[in-house]
């Protein structure tokens, strides 16, 4: 079996925001050369997501909103007691998940017709990574 692992870099200018890796993962399938497999992505950080979903803005919004209700910012959250101030962000990323799994059929992702592959950024403004592994044959 053959692997590539490479570390994506981000640093939002935004505390919350949505990236879209479906360009740079796609690249990176094709980097492997694996023909066969799965590849994994996964956000190396318990404020951040990663996610399969649609590109639409009104979509965008709706999750926001969402991930808003059931998590709100702001409340005096047990975690603020250590000093934080980002209690909301871990509990967004536990209902977004930290990782995906796609396959790779014919050497590309083998996606449905409108999904795509996105990091959410909860607790943004400073450096943090993604790991991709691609592995197969």
């Amino acid at each position: 079996m053959k692997s590539l692992t490479e570390y994506l870099w981000f640093e939002t200018p935004q505390r919350r925001e949505l990236v879209r890796l479906t360009d740079t993962v796609t690249a990176l399938v094709r980097k492997s050369g694996i023909q066969e497999g799965m590849v994994l992505v996964s956000a190396m950080h318990i404020t951040a997501g990663v996610f399969v979903n649609d590109d639409e803005p009104g979509l965008h919004e709706d999750i926001w909103e969402w991930l808003q209700h059931l998590a709100p910012a702001g409340p005096d959250y047990r975690h603020h007691r250590t000093g934080e101030d980002n209690g909301d962000a871990h509990l967004k990323s536990l209902l977004v998940h930290h990782q995906v799994i796609i396959p790779i059929t014919g050497g590309k992702l083998d996606l449905g017709p409108w999904q795509q592959v996105f990091y959410a950024e909860f607790d943004g403004q400073r450096r943090k990574r993604v790991i991709v592994k691609v592995m197969g044959e």
